[in-house]
């Protein structure tokens, strides 16, 4: 009997799931660097989630991606939670390990450290205030990599308050959360705006912060990418600040579960970025 190797296989887990680029993404990677293996979206509804998701393992699957609605809900089933996704209250990656036990560990605040880095490689996130708009699972994660990179104060604004509020709670004296009607007023001598809410994003409400007192040169992120340059960007840029999208994040945050499944780190390049955006 010939012993024939399982061919790895990984996915990317949600409900909806049809609309995410994360398969045209690997897809790219594994045909880039000639890897058997395949990545596949699966939508689960979140009553199934504990019961389908044990079964991946026995079907050949190495790991997952997690998103929307599951990110917070994986961490109740996960046997293994990293320190950082235990601190943001989610997970995006998944990791089905040979002992049996789901590892979780969420890479969105590497990834969007290591897209502002790419594309404003002069930013200086220690010179002064972030400005954090949107108190989501998103903005979690954007707070604590920004208190890792050394930011001095990050200025919290969210349409619900209570939202802000415990993330100044669970992250500490950096944090000061401020009311959404201020917002505008927070950019003064701002260096960092990051924008974590879904305002301008395709289908929905459209972005309507002034932008009239943004400090020009502040490094301004958007982490929509539906469209790739929205309403925030178009308006930060007329007014002096250096623009990152939000696609480099969505490519930077995979690389690692790319890496742990496949066994290469992928590069994140133009070639990348444009794989992504033909799909």
């Amino acid at each position: 009997m010939t012993d024939h190797p399982r061919i790895p296989l990984a996915a990317v887990i949600g409900h909806p799931i049809a609309h995410s680029r994360s398969p045209a993404l690997h897809g790219y990677w594994l045909k880039r660097y000639g890897i058997k293996g395949h990545y596949i979206p699966i939508d689960i509804a979140p009553l199934d989630l504990p019961r389908l998701l044990r079964t991946l393992p026995d079907l050949g699957f190495v790991g997952c991606n997690v998103t929307i609605p599951h990110k917070e809900a994986i961490l109740q089933i996960a046997d293994v939670v990293t320190d950082r996704a235990a601190l943001i209250g989610a997970a995006n990656t998944l990791i089905f390990r040979k002992d049996g036990k789901i590892h979780a560990d969420n890479t969105d605040g590497s990834g969007f450290i290591a897209n502002l880095r790419q594309h404003a490689p002069d930013w200086k996130p220690a010179s002064g205030p972030a400005v954090v708009l949107g108190a989501g699972g998103a903005a979690r994660a954007v707070v604590a990599a920004l208190i890792e990179v050394g930011v001095p104060e990050i200025r919290l604004a969210n349409r619900t308050r209570a939202r802000a509020d415990a993330i100044r709670q669970d992250f500490g004296a950096k944090i000061h959360v401020h009311e959404w009607v201020q917002a505008a007023n927070l950019m003064d001598d701002a260096v960092t705006v990051i924008n974590t809410t879904a305002l301008g994003m395709t289908g929905k409400a459209e972005f309507n912060v002034p932008m009239h007192r943004l400090n020009p040169g502040a490094v301004c992120n958007d982490l929509v990418y539906t469209p790739l340059k929205t309403q925030f960007l178009i308006e930060a840029e007329e007014r002096g600040g250096i623009i990152v999208d939000g696609l480099g994040m969505l490519l930077h945050q995979a690389a690692p579960g790319f890496e742990r499944w496949f066994g290469i780190r992928p590069e994140v390049d133009e070639a990348t970025r444009k794989a992504v955006l033909s799909a």
